[in-house]
């Protein structure tokens, strides 16, 4: 869609970056809508919806906040001031929270219809109620704590995220009446499961909320219960960090315990609860009603992914075995030496995370390797990488480990870490105090008969093999002496501030990402000038930094075809006639979490081409990984790996048209419709091998399916139901 008359305003020039965020979300739940999905795999997107949302709110909407007390009169880029921004975001924040809850009660009856139920303690039969009766003292009872609001008693501290029950209560001998609150555990599952029966299939579950509002007379047996409600809360989760800061590692211990004590975002409370003890939960805990949110479903909905259960392969996306390469079958395992063969990618996940894990485990374990480095943004809580860090340092390596203890929510998790490995004897590194380390990257130095030999891994997503079981991510392998050099450049720009000057192949930001990329594009203007196919091709998570965005606009007006897939926040307005014309955008949200990030420059020849330059990164174009964070942006030269990124790969998002949703310029998103071949990408990477990781026996033809789209570039637009 082409908007008639340009947008001269500089405002009107750009998309809100929250709003935009809040609409990538609402996208997410229409993933929980789809009747062609599995019904589980819908309350899953529910609950990463209801996640994102929460996340959103703790983060986001407190930095606005933030940023109102001490700038109340800068506006945003779209020219919001803070006030207007909070309230605008607040009412489509609020809509959304309210089709997710009525999206929820929808689920929770087509889940009763498939035989997995939620029940309520007093309609169980008489042995079940005696069955959830001994569950309550042996499992529940102990970790509560009733607490009684009075003069006497202030209102208890509530943490952030706490779900608790509020209750009026009447003295049974002198009718005095008592507020008290019952926190839930958080320790605790939200869904209790009841012992299936013989002879029914259902699967039934018990709400902790019910279970203890059950047994109330165990934890008040002198009271009658004259009313009660539920509540929750959402804190100021945000870490600022201080530049005079002397020891970073003792100044995050330290920050982690306020956060969860910071002001209070979001009180949530159910809606069948009295509007008396509404009022009443606002006022003791110094909540103004804007921060009030009524609650028609239910409390903390990320709780739903706890439904989820495997004994219904029906109501589930069908299984899939990640691939192990051809290539590392054909050297038996050896991953240096596949690598040393040639250079190759790992798609996660339609290819196997071990791969990634061997290169280090491998490392650990061979006598010939002398140092280990790697950084370290997230990772899981039983990380065999970490692990096998720790052996190879035990076993008397060289280890290195960049720990970035500013990977929000992940903080407690790095320092847990970074303490066990430098106990094993590993150099722990924590970076820059004004700078977040966001490259992924490891080197492994081998001593070889030629001489030392450096094996890199460049990432464009985590070092975390469960989240890398539903986010696409490629995983570069080489053995590139100039691209291990810059590599081993970069480490010891972090470990001791020795700027790297004479890097040649990687770029890196905040030194020169920013430039390299603006250059590229003039690059592609350049060409569009001078007569000559002129395009670009970019996969990101977000683009919101406004530098880049008019960057964009002149090369649009210059003629470049512009084709972006993405996923999240996109503050540019495509399809603006004079100025956004040659852009167009999509997302792409299904049954994996787009991830990768790749930028392909078509260099004077039309996309895909051989000749195109091919980057991928660790980066989105945003301001903070522009400029405030340490990010890789690596060119792909290798001609099986590029045509893999660049045919395959980015090829077959801009084809995709099952889970493409174009972005128009108004800001609203439509659902890609195509009257062609329906063609996703999620099927097509889970039905066919990555290109550079076959075996040399199966040659270097491209797989079928995407020869026959992209015989011209009309194929290409057509992915964008154009």
């Amino acid at each position: 869609m082409v908007t008639a008359s340009p947008l001269l305003d500089v405002a009107q020039r750009y998309i809100n970056r929250e709003l935009s965020i809040l609409a990538f979300n609402r996208r997410i739940l229409e993933q929980a809508q789809n009747v062609h999905y599995p019904l589980l795999e819908r309350v899953r997107f529910l609950s990463i919806c209801a996640n994102n949302i929460d996340e959103f709110t703790m983060v986001r909407v407190a930095n606005i906040e933030e940023r109102m007390k001490r700038e109340p009169t800068k506006r945003t880029d779209d020219g919001l001031l803070p006030s207007e921004h909070i309230a605008v975001m607040t009412q489509r924040k609020l809509q959304l929270l309210q089709e997710l809850q009525a999206t929820w009660l929808s689920l929770r009856q087509e889940l009763l219809e498939n035989g997995i139920v939620i029940v309520e303690p007093t309609l169980l039969p008489q042995i079940e109620q005696q069955w959830l009766r001994r569950h309550y003292v042996e499992h529940v009872f102990p970790l509560l704590t009733p607490m009684a609001v009075d003069p006497a008693h202030p209102f208890p501290f509530i943490q952030n995220s706490g779900v608790a029950l509020a209750l009026e209560m009447r003295e049974k001998n002198t009718s005095e009446m008592l507020n008290a609150v019952v926190p839930l555990p958080l320790q605790l599952s939200r869904f209790i499961r009841l012992p299936d029966k013989k002879d029914d299939q259902q699967i039934r579950f018990v709400m902790l909320e019910s279970l203890i509002t059950a047994f109330l007379d165990e934890l008040f047996p002198d009271f009658f219960i004259v009313s009660r409600g539920l509540f929750r809360v959402l804190r100021n989760s945000d870490i600022e960090v201080d530049e005079d800061v002397e020891d970073l590692r003792r100044y995050y211990e330290t920050a982690i315990k306020k956060r969860s004590r910071g002001h209070i975002i979001r009180l949530s409370i159910t809606q069948n609860t009295p509007v008396s003890m509404q009022q009443f939960l606002a006022r003791q805990m110094g909540v103004s009603a804007d921060r009030v949110f009524i609650n028609k479903g239910m409390l903390r909905s990320v709780d739903t992914a706890q439904l989820i259960v495997h004994e219904r392969p029906e109501l589930l996306f069908k299984s899939f075995v990640p691939r192990m390469p051809e290539r590392l079958q054909e050297f038996d395992g050896n991953i240096f030496s596949a690598i040393a063969a040639k250079d190759f990618v790992v798609h996660h996940p339609y290819e196997s995370f071990d791969v990634v894990v061997d290169f280090i485990r491998q490392a650990a374990h061979d006598a010939d390797v002398l140092a280990i480095k790697q950084t370290v943004y997230r990772t899981s809580k039983d990380s065999p990488i970490m692990h096998a860090l720790i052996e190879a340092a035990e076993q008397g390596k060289s280890v290195t480990c960049m720990v970035e203890l500013k990977a929000r929510f992940d903080e407690e998790a790095n320092l847990r870490w970074a303490r066990d490995l430098q106990r094993a004897g590993v150099q722990i590194i924590y970076g820059f105090v004004d700078l977040k380390t966001h490259a992924k990257m490891a080197l492994v130095v081998r001593r070889e008969s030629k001489g030392l030999v450096t094996y890199a891994h460049f990432g464009t997503g985590n070092y975390n093999p469960h989240t890398a079981r539903t986010y696409t991510d490629l995983s570069y392998f080489t053995c590139d002496p100039v691209l291990c050099g810059d590599a081993a450049h970069l480490f010891n720009y972090m470990t001791g501030y020795a700027s790297p000057h004479d890097m040649k192949k990687i770029i890196a930001a905040p030194l020169h990402m920013r430039q390299k990329i603006m250059a590229l594009i003039d690059d592609e203007i350049s060409c569009a000038k001078a007569g000559k196919p002129a395009s670009m091709w970019a996969k990101v998570n977000a683009l919101v930094d406004t530098e880049i965005i008019e960057k964009l606009y002149e090369a649009s007006a210059a003629g470049v075809q512009v084709d972006l897939v993405v996923r999240s926040g996109c503050s540019l307005r495509p399809g603006v006639k004079g100025l956004s014309e040659n852009i167009r955008i999509k997302s792409i949200v299904g049954r994996f979490l787009e991830h990768a990030r790749i930028f392909c420059f078509g260099a004077g020849h039309a996309l895909p081409s051989p000749h195109a330059k091919i980057y991928i990164s660790s980066a989105d174009l945003m301001p903070r990984n522009l400029d405030r964070r340490i990010e890789l942006m690596v060119p792909i030269d290798n001609p099986t790996v590029h045509q893999q990124v660049l045919n395959q790969v980015m090829l077959a998002n801009m084809l995709d048209n099952a889970s493409s949703w174009e972005l128009r310029s108004d800001g609203s998103y439509r659902r890609v419709t195509t009257n062609q071949q329906y063609f996703s990408a999620h099927d097509y990477f889970l039905d066919h091998p990555s290109l550079s990781g076959r075996g040399a026996h199966t040659g270097k033809k491209m797989p079928p399916q995407l020869v026959l789209h992209h015989a011209t570039t009309t194929d290409v637009a057509s992915g964008y139901g154009a």
